[in-house]
Order: structure tokens, then sequence, then C-alpha cells
């Protein structure tokens, strides 16, 4: 994954959940590659904010809402064609875990909102996104978790999601083929606000349960991802990157 600039050149890109952490990074990279993006998020604030951060209106738009909320999407998707144009490369980003702790103890009602944001928020934006067609080269990229490929303590239902999301990107790849690749990567723990009580206070503890000796940060995340939006990834489709400094190897 090499530095190229202009991969994305011409491109327009929607990126939900991007106020800041993953998405944020993810934003500024492909506006740094040469795209037009949109980002979303539910704070108003946050949002003016990134939004002059990635340069101002002529290269960025933020749209604020739930990503739960159809009317959202469909608002999102309506104001980036018309300021941009059709959406390219949209990055479903956007995602909750609103409780830690055992199964057995778990809220049914936190199982549904974590269900409806990750899964079927991601299924509805590409049903907003790509209704009336998609033009070409268009691509989906998911972020999935290394927790949707094998079990994690306390964040266990959170990985249920996310393997029904990594599901939902081959099942979206099969179908999509050939007019829109769709992708995903999954990372570990990222040093983020998102996953601070996975590693706050003892980072040096965590980090040294993977191999490459440290812990992610959002940028080792938007390298993937712009990657894999780009030309350069055009012959893949229906697969999930794992982005785990080596933690599935094992030690």
């Amino acid at each position: 994954m090499t530095d190229t600039p202009g991969r994305l050149a011409g491109r327009v890109a929607l990126v939900t959940g991007a106020s800041r952490g993953i998405g944020f990074a993810i934003a500024q990279r492909f506006v740094a590659e040469g795209a037009r993006v949109a980002i979303t998020a539910r704070k108003p604030e946050a949002l003016a904010e990134a939004v002059a951060s990635l340069g101002g209106p002529t290269v960025a738009l933020g749209v604020a809402g739930r990503t739960d909320d159809p009317d959202h999407r469909a608002l999102a998707v309506a104001r980036v064609n018309d300021a941009f144009g059709p959406i390219d490369v949209l990055v479903n980003n956007t995602g909750t875990n609103p409780v830690y702790g055992p199964l057995l103890g778990l809220d049914l009602g936190a199982a549904r909102k974590i269900m409806e944001v990750n899964v079927i928020g991601a299924l509805g934006w590409t049903q907003a996104a790509f209704a009336k067609g998609a033009p070409a080269g268009a691509n989906i990229v998911n972020v999935a978790s290394t927790s949707g490929l094998r079990p994690a303590r306390d964040i266990a239902f959170y990985g249920v999601s996310k393997a029904a999301l990594i599901h939902l990107t081959a099942s979206l790849a099969a179908e999509l083929a050939p007019d829109i690749r769709v992708n995903g990567v999954a990372p570990s723990v990222v040093k983020t606000r998102f996953a601070g009580a996975l590693y706050e206070g003892r980072e040096d503890e965590v980090a040294a349960r993977y191999p490459l000796g440290r812990l992610g940060v959002p940028e080792d995340v938007a390298g993937a991802v712009t990657y894999l939006a780009s030309p350069e990834a055009g012959w893949i489709t229906g697969q999930t990157v794992v982005l785990d400094g080596g933690l599935l190897l094992g030690r």
C-alpha cells in the first residue's frame, strides 16, 4: 500500500461516522488523494469543525444525523448528489457499542440498537447511495472488527454485529458485481475515543499482546481503506482485510 497521490482524483466519497477517529482519518486521506468527501455524525458542531479541518466546502460536506434514521440517510445522499455529484465510494464506518459485559446479562434493547446501527445502517446506506445505479468504478468499504472474527470478552454482541457486517460485505459483493465492488476492513484495537475502555490506563499491557508491539492508530485503517477504494484494488471484491498488528496470529 504505497502512497500514490491522486488515486481518488475526481471521485466523490461518503464516509459515515467521520467527525473524529477512524472515520475522520479516512476522510482526511481521501481528500489528500483528490476526492471530495461528505461526512456524517450526530453532532453538528463536531461536523462543522471536521469539515473546516478537511479544507472547507469546496472539498468537504457535513450532514448531521443518526445512521439508523432512514430520513437522515436519504437527506445525506441527496445533499452529496447536489453538491458534488453521484457517490463513487461509500465507507460504512459508523458503529456503536453502548454496553459492556456478558451476553447473559445483555439488555436486549441495546442488542437491537447495536444491530440497527452496525448492520442495518450499513445496508440502509448502501441502498440509499446506489438505489439509482452506480458510477463506473463505484465501491463500498465496510469497517468491521476482529471481534467479528473471534469472540471478544465483554464486547461479545458488538462482535456478533461485526460478524454479520463481514457476511453482509461478502453477500453484497456477490450481488452487486460487476458494477460495484464491496470490501471491508477488520481492525483490532485502534487508539480512538470509541475504543478507549479497551486500553486506557493499560496501553503497554494491551499492546504487549500484539506481535508488532503496538496498538493501531486511525491512519493505519485509513491507508487500507484508501487502497481498497482506489483503482489499485480493482480486482478485489468480497474481502475483509484484517488490520491487527498480528494479534490473530497468537503469541
